[in-house]
């Protein structure tokens, strides 16, 4: 997708402690009526949805504010299920700002949104990471992944090119809110490595020492 091809107003999905990053591919269930809606207008005309998180909030009657920084997907795949969820691979094409929400007749919220920070996500230009670079970082991050029950093919990871790898680790790490926050808005894949090691270095052995699977 080129930079002239992106909508300046987008549908986004609030999905706290979810991120998604361009390249990458995740699936979704879709149950809420709101969002069968967003997903219907979508397939209708561009395919595209934006994931954004919503910042957390002590009071749940009111609607959450979201984060600056999300990142627009496309719809991959869709399949209907029996009891009327929808079944959903969203690829990311790019990381976006949000400029203001629109007031509009929608059950979903729609976005007006900037890409100029991250039209680089774009390019295939490859980061220059090598896999002895981020050894540490795996061993630290599949320890935190095991103490907390978490089951990752890491021999697939391998295979993987290293910004798939790094992005699907930040994805599915059992980070905060937060902290998958600071992941997303990291510039590029040199700077989101050095966040994954600070923040893996505020873990302790202890918290998941104590941790039980729910």
């Amino acid at each position: 997708m080129e930079k002239k091809d992106l909508p300046n107003s987008i549908p986004v999905f609030p999905l706290s402690n979810f991120i998604i990053f361009p390249k990458t591919t995740v699936p979704l269930n879709i149950f809420e009526p709101r969002y069968i809606d967003m997903i219907n207008d979508s397939m209708k005309s561009n395919k595209l949805i934006g994931m954004i998180q919503p910042k957390s909030s002590q009071d749940n009657n009111k609607i959450p504010e979201l984060h600056k920084v999300g990142c627009l997907g496309k719809i991959k795949t869709f399949s209907e299920t029996e009891d009327g969820r929808y079944l959903i691979e969203l690829k990311g094409i790019v990381r976006f700002q949000k400029v203001k929400e629109l007031k509009t007749e929608k059950k979903y919220r729609i976005l007006n949104i900037d890409y100029e920070k991250y039209t680089h996500d774009l390019s295939e230009q490859k980061e220059n990471l090598k896999f002895s670079d981020l050894e540490l970082i795996f061993k630290d991050l599949k320890s935190l992944f095991e103490k907390r029950g978490f089951i990752i093919n890491w021999k697939a990871l391998e295979k993987q090119s290293l910004d798939e790898t790094i992005n699907a680790l930040a994805m599915a790490s059992p980070f905060s809110l937060e902290e998958k926050q600071i992941l997303l808005e990291s510039e590029n894949l040199d700077m989101r490595k050095n966040k994954i090691s600070e923040i893996l270095k505020t873990y302790t052995h202890d918290i998941y020492d104590n941790y039980t699977l729910q």
